[in-house]
Order: structure tokens, then sequence, then C-alpha cells
């Protein structure tokens, strides 16, 4: 140890050894995304930081194989339009059936728009907080950018409810045009509603019947959603036709055809999982030509 040194050599070999360590638990530095060939990234939140991850490749689903949702369809790709030619447009929040093709849908538009500047960044719902250091890495950049949040759901006390309020009110993206939410819900209001919440009701001496904070409350945040977007049970004529769709696009140059025999397994497929959805349609078509390939050896 010299005689001017700040730290004795065992102190440095010490600090050195801490360094490294630490250097094994702490994330990389990612590299930036090349948005000219990346569509689509998850925001990934690891420790105390975040950072944008490439999609290698996107889902190919495309609009013609989004079926049934005609009138949803036309809703989603009107107001996408409109935004990536630089024009207003709204957040979206598409609710309803469970497997009816929220998902798809915003899928299908990406690919559909991406060679007009389209992006999408997914956020998962627990990390809706980080959305102000998401859209500052989004506003410079000359694309236009989809926030997704697939399945939303949350309690008024999550900090992700409290960003997502702020975003939509364009407290935080009043200077990023560039930057639109999508939201996919179960739930309407996106918050658990409860008998209890019937109690805050009150009648005003007219009769007339007004909701109190609590429920004000719980429909405050898809208010500010512009495009509401629902999604209904689906009927059996629309079940088998994306059924006939995906078996024909599955099945396509293995000669797999639709015949009264697959109609019928179709059917019994969507009795016996319960429910009749798009998803379910393409879980059996799945199955099926997986099936009959397979006995053909």
């Amino acid at each position: 140890m010299t005689e001017n040194a700040w730290l004795s050599d065992s102190t440095i070999q010490q600090l050195d050894s801490c360094l490294r360590r630490l250097n094994q638990v702490l994330p990389e530095v990612p590299a930036p995304i090349d948005w000219a060939q990346t569509h689509a990234a998850w925001w990934r939140r690891r420790m105390l930081s975040g950072h944008l991850e490439p999609i290698a490749a996107t889902v190919p689903v495309t609009l013609a194989d989004v079926i049934g949702v005609e009138r949803q369809k036309g809703l989603i790709v009107g107001n996408t339009s409109q935004f990536v030619r630089g024009l207003p447009a709204n957040n979206a929040l598409l609710t309803g059936a469970r497997g009816a093709g929220k998902s798809s849908l915003v899928q299908a538009v990406l690919n559909q728009f991406a060679e007009e500047g389209l992006r999408l960044v997914q956020v998962e719902p627990q990390d809706l907080r980080d959305l102000p250091d998401i859209t500052a890495l989004l506003r410079d950049q000359p694309y236009r950018f989809v926030l997704f949040c697939d399945d939303l759901s949350f309690d008024a006390r999550d900090e992700g409810y409290k960003a997502l309020k702020s975003i939509l009110d364009g407290a935080i993206s009043a200077s990023c045009e560039n930057v639109l939410v999508y939201a996919t819900s179960n739930r309407r209001h996106l918050l658990p509603e409860f008998v209890s919440d019937n109690a805050s009701y009150k009648v005003s001496e007219s009769g007339e019947l007004h909701p109190g904070e609590v429920v004000e409350e719980k429909i405050s945040l898809s208010d500010r959603f512009g495009l509401w977007v629902s999604f209904q049970p689906m009927p059996q004529e629309p079940y088998l036709q994306i059924a006939k769709h995906w078996v024909g696009k599955l099945g396509a140059g293995q000669n797999v055809g639709w015949e009264d025999s697959t109609r019928a397994a179709a059917l019994r497929w969507a009795l016996q999982r319960g429910t009749r959805s798009g998803r379910t349609a393409f879980q059996f078509a799945r199955s099926y030509v997986g099936q009959v390939l397979l006995q053909r050896g």
C-alpha cells in the first residue's frame, strides 16, 4: 500500500470480487431494437429495470383468418388505418366472450399494417406501471406503435391501474402521438364487481338512480378508451365456418377435406369443451388434421 493510496490492496480485491458477483446477476444492457426489421416486441422487466425485447416471429394470422366477427373487425381495422396514416384515432378496448378472437384480431391487424409502419409492443398487466418508460423509448421513433395489453384486469390499488388511466387521459402521451393502447379483457369494466357495490347507488328525490363513487371509479377506466368493441358468444354456424376454414388451411396440400363426418366431429368437440368459439374451432382443426395425417402414416 502506497503512502497516498486511498484503499488497501485487500479492500480493492474485495471490491473487485463484489463487482464480479454483481455483474453475474445484473441484466446485460440490451441492444437498441431495429424497428425496420422488427415488427413486435415484449416489454421485459427484470429486477429494478425493464427493456424491449424483439419478438423474432409474430403469429402469421391474417384478417381472412378472423371469421365471424365482421363488425368488430371493421371497427378495429378502420381505427388502425386512421392511426397509421397519422389521422386521429382512439385507444381501443376489446371485451367479451373468451376465445372469440380478440387477441387474434390485434395480431392480424399488426400483420396487415406492418408494411405501413405499424409496430406492436406487448405489455403484461403487472408491468403497466412502466408505461411512462415505454412511451419515452417510442416517442421519437418514425413508426406507429400499439401498446397491446392482453387479458387485462386488476383492482384499483394496482400501480398499473393508475398508469393506464394517465396514458389514456393523455397525461403521459400528450406529446406521444405515435402510440395507442389496445387492450383485451373478459371484463367490461376491467375491475372486479361485487354485490356490495350496489349499496353505493343513491336515489334522488325525483326517483332517479345514480351510481356511487365505488361504481363510478370502476366505470371510469373503461370510459377512457375511445373505442369499445364487444365480442358475443359464438353461435353454431360461425363456429363451424371457422373450423372448416382452419381444417382447409392446416390441411392444405394434404388432401384433408371437410365432410359431414368432420362437421359432426367439430360439434362433438365443442360439446365436450362446453363452449363454441374461434379458439375452440382452431383447436379442433389442429387435432383433426393431425389425427388424419397420423393415420395415413
